[in-house]
């Protein structure tokens, strides 16, 4: 699935292979496959949370660019790239939601066994529990390193708006690790 980068390609570099994908260039999609692959699977796992789903979501939004290549508009490939990633993995996250709801209905809910988790797993299911909206704006902020600006653009909002939900996704999560931080003090 992932292909061995053997450069890192500059702003002007994407530009230009942004422009010859639109013509059907196979060197350019390759090109923007290599400077894309790592961060738009990681934004697909961190969004859906298990790894085939994000597979799937991966290589969807892949297919998806080179397919409506020619209706890429703009100079920002990477905010282009990651709302057909994010679209795709809304779509995942419907289906699934509209599977599980079948599934608990039909053939009763399954209670997972109680275990220990580790920290970073602690963290990752409270991600996993924060509204769509403000999850997919603190992994793109937080795991991709997007600025506000590249979030409001890919997100098709505000500028003040991305901030916000940032904003209210680490005020979220810090509210449900303080008893998980606590915890940790007093032992």
């Amino acid at each position: 699935m992932f292909r061995s980068k053997s450069y890192i390609a500059g702003d002007d570099e994407i530009q230009q292979a942004a422009e010859d994908l639109k013509k059907g260039s196979a060197e350019a999609f390759h090109l923007l496959y290599d400077k894309y692959q790592l961060s738009i699977y990681r934004f697909c796992l961190k969004m859906l949370g298990d790894s085939a789903l994000a597979k799937d979501a991966f290589q969807e939004t892949f297919i998806k660019v080179y397919e409506n290549r020619k209706s890429f508009r703009g100079a920002n490939f990477a905010a282009w790239l990651y709302t057909i990633a994010r679209h795709t993995c809304l779509n995942v996250l419907r289906a699934k939601k509209e599977f599980e709801i079948f599934d608990e209905v039909y053939h009763g809910q399954t209670n997972e066994p109680n275990e220990d988790v580790g920290m970073k797993d602690f963290i990752e299911r409270a991600i996993s529990s924060l509204p769509i909206a403000l999850k997919e704006a603190l992994i793109l902020r937080e795991y991709e390193e997007c600025s506000y600006q590249q979030i409001a653009e890919i997100l098709g909002i505000d500028l003040s708006l991305a901030k916000v939900r940032v904003h209210r996704a680490r005020l979220l999560l810090r509210k449900m690790l303080t008893p998980l931080v606590k915890e940790l003090n007093e032992s």
